[in-house]
Formats: structure tokens, C-alpha cells, sequence
């Protein structure tokens, strides 16, 4: 076993140690970009990325007459379909208090880490009406509506991206 004095000294050691390395990552790096700097240059909307999706989404949209058969098609399981149609309220509901009342009238940048439970139930809301609208549209496309409604999702989120 090691004495009161011995431990004192491997202590003290571990300190200055353990202060070095800490001295030595700080975040005053060349390399290391600080939150300001990242927040400070955004990166280009326009990309072939967005342009894809935008251009699949209308490609679908029009090829399985999206609109017309969301309208007018007898085989859509409606309960399903209203659950889906709620539950993307909630999160578009959720989505417009971050991004209106928090980020444009009370300029909070980092909402997620002053409501920190709206990201997650947002998430599960989206989630689980993605799933409510593959259940109700099902019976009209088959096997082809989960890469129909996703490739709308995606469409649609790479526009509003190009938005703001």
C-alpha cells in the first residue's frame, strides 16, 4: 500500500497532468471552427441535391397522379389517413412555433436547448404519421407507397429548404 504522502504526490501529478491536456485542446485551435464561425457561412441552397429530389418529387407527383388519387379514391383507409392528417398538423403546428414565434419574433437561435422536449416529440409525430399514411394509402399503390411518400417528403423538404 502507498502512504498519505505518496498518494499526495500521485495526485498532485494526475492534477498537472490532467491541466496540460486540458491546456492543450482548447477550442483556440487554428484548425477548430468555433459555433459563430459555423453559424456565420451557410451553405449554398441551390445543389444537385435539391434540384433531384424537387424534380423526383414532381416526376411522382404527376407519373401515380398523386393529388387526384389522395382526392378521389374510394380505397383509402380514411381512419388511418385522418390519424396521419393530425398527427402532421402536430408537427407542422410544432415546426412553425420553433421556426416563427422562437427564431423570427423572440430571436432564439438554439430552440432545441431552450424547449428541449419539442425536437423529440416532433420526431415521433412525424414517425408515426408517416406510418398512419402507409397504412392508409396502401391499398392504392401497393409495395410503391413507402418510396412514393418518401420521395414526396423529400421533395418537399428540399423546397422549403430552398425557401429560407
Amino acid at each position: 500500500m502507498l502512504n498519505d504522502s505518496e498518494l499526495a504526490t500521485l495526485r498532485n501529478r494526475f492534477k498537472r497532468d490532467a491541466e496540460f491536456l486540458l491546456q492543450s485542446t482548447t477550442p483556440g485551435d487554428e484548425n477548430e471552427k468555433s459555433q459563430e464561425e459555423k453559424d456565420a457561412k451557410p451553405l449554398p441552397r441551390i445543389n444537385r441535391h435539391s434540384i433531384f429530389w424537387i424534380v423526383a418529387s414532381i416526376g411522382v407527383t404527376y407519373y401515380v397522379d398523386f393529388l387526384r388519387n389522395i382526392m378521389e379514391n374510394d380505397d383509402i383507409k380514411s381512419w388511418w389517413f385522418n390519424v396521419g392528417l393530425i398527427l402532421l398538423g402536430i408537427c407542422l403546428s410544432l415546426a412553425m412555433f420553433c421556426i416563427v414565434y422562437l427564431e423570427w419574433f423572440k430571436g432564439i437561435q438554439h430552440y432545441d436547448q431552450e424547449y428541449p422536449a419539442i425536437p423529440p416529440i416532433t420526431t415521433a409525430a412525424f414517425i408515426a404519421a408517416s406510418c398512419s399514411f402507409n397504412m392508409a394509402l396502401w391499398p392504392v399503390w401497393s409495395f410503391f407507397t413507402p418510396l412514393i411518400l418518401f420521395t414526396q417528403f423529400m421533395g418537399v423538404v428540399m423546397f422549403i429548404s430552398l425557401l429560407g
